[in-house]
């Protein structure tokens, strides 16, 4: 209140200046008198201006250290990559197709099996991602941030005729606030830290639990707890395509332990489903329970070993890009949890002066029943990867690698796919 009374008095004095000049000063008044006059009133309003601007750095100083005091802290980081990815493609048995995800990264259940041999070159940007975080600590010391993250990788939405043009494609977007995670993100059920350094999206998708979704997550130590979006995928009975269903009465249940020492860190969890499928009007379900332990050693002062080792029914949609399904119709409409066992490893070497290799393989077998699903269906798939890659500066890489990979069905019918790859990457 000081403050405004203070500015409206100089304000005032400003305005009426001349007025005062004018009807204060007296005909007998020398001119040095008047000049006096006037200067006692100048120096008056510049007191009053000193006087103010002290006042106003006093109550500035004084918001500062409230804030300070508060303890409110707020950052905000954008960033992403630019990656330019080159890949030369040779099947062994049938064309990977215009519109498959196949010609995008490496998708093992979509290897072509039963045609005539066939190679295609691609060239794209699709993988490139850009993402948004936030960190608050909030007056009252609560813990909260932000992620949200886009790329444009996965058709349909573009294509290559022309403009080369490509939808957004939502990757996660979550918040925590102290020990709860509530949005879309990687599933607790997959282990993001033993993931090998691959040129490809993805180095080992056969031998990994790989799944973004929609959960609520407790952590408490190294112990984690979620709930996660359900969803079932079945083969009908016979084979002959995949049924998405959307009828979970209740949500799927993760359990997870980490464990961090100098030597690297292992990582165990459990998941716990319910498959269900909505059959005519008769609502069948089938409880099923999948395991997945995965970490990374340490070897040397720079290399590493990256592991997983994923067992049990109904693992679905979580393990190896949906390879296999979570479960198969019987004849009489009823639900069978299929069973699969799925593994990893890679071995990182470093050369140095930004120079190093991987070396991945991976693979699944699955344990589909014949009478029920046909033999059209994926018995086992496998792959193995080597790559090498060169950072001139921390946040360029380029890469070069070579991926073989095999699909074998139940039929004895097989597919193999050779992939060239070349890869540009800038960090931001």
């Amino acid at each position: 209140m000081k403050l405004k009374s203070k500015a409206r008095k100089i304000g005032f004095g400003l305005l009426t200046l001349p007025l005062l000049i004018a009807g204060n000063i007296n005909a007998e008044e020398s001119v040095e008198e008047r000049i006096k006059r006037l200067e006692a009133m100048v120096t008056e309003l510049k007191q009053v201006v000193k006087e103010q601007k002290k006042a106003a750095m006093k109550k500035e100083k004084k918001e500062k250290k409230a804030s300070k005091s508060s303890g409110a802290k707020h950052s905000y980081k954008f960033g992403g990559f630019i990656k330019a990815t080159a890949t030369w493609n040779d099947t062994s048995a049938g064309d990977i197709g215009a519109n498959s995800g196949l010609r995008d990264f490496y998708i093992p259940g979509a290897i072509p099996v039963g045609g005539s041999g066939a190679e295609d070159f691609d060239f794209g940007a699709k993988e490139s991602r850009i993402g948004f975080k936030s960190s608050h600590q909030l007056e009252n010391g609560d813990k909260l941030t932000t992620n949200i993250e886009f790329d444009f990788l996965l058709p349909p939405g573009g294509n290559e005729r022309v403009s080369n043009s490509y939808n957004p494609r939502l990757r996660h977007a979550y918040f925590t606030y102290n020990q709860w995670l509530f949005g879309q993100g990687w599933s607790t059920f997959q282990n993001v830290g033993a993931l090998p350094e691959a040129v490809d999206f993805l180095g080992s998708p056969e031998g990994i639990i790989f799944n973004r979704q929609s959960m609520i997550r407790y952590t408490s130590g190294p112990w984690q707890f979620a709930l996660e979006n359900p969803e079932t995928t079945i083969t009908p009975y016979g084979g002959g395509g995949r049924i998405v269903t959307d009828d979970n009465g209740m949500p799927d249940l993760v359990i997870r332990y980490n464990h961090k020492a100098d030597w690297g860190h292992v990582t165990a969890s459990a998941l716990m489903r319910q498959l269900a499928y909505d059959n005519s009007g008769s609502d069948e379900t089938e409880s099923s329970v999948g395991f997945s332990i995965s970490g990374k050693f340490k070897v040397g002062a720079k290399d590493d070993i990256r592991f997983n080792y994923n067992t049990g029914g109904g693992l679905g949609r979580y393990s190896a890009l949906n390879t296999a399904n979570g479960a198969v119709l019987d004849a009489m409409g009823n639900l069978h949890a299929i069973d699969s066992t799925n593994g990893m490893v890679a071995y990182r070497h470093v050369w140095g002066d930004g120079w190093r290799s991987n070396l991945i393989y991976s693979a699944m077998e699955i344990d589909n029943d014949a009478a029920l699903t046909g033999t059209g269906v994926t018995q086992r798939v496998s792959s193995i990867q080597a790559n090498l890659l060169y950072s001139p500066v921390p946040k360029v890489t380029f890469g070069v690698g070579i991926l073989d990979a095999t699909r074998e069905l139940y039929s004895g019918a097989e597919g193999d796919l050779t992939r060239l790859i070349f890869t540009a990457k800038y960090a931001f």
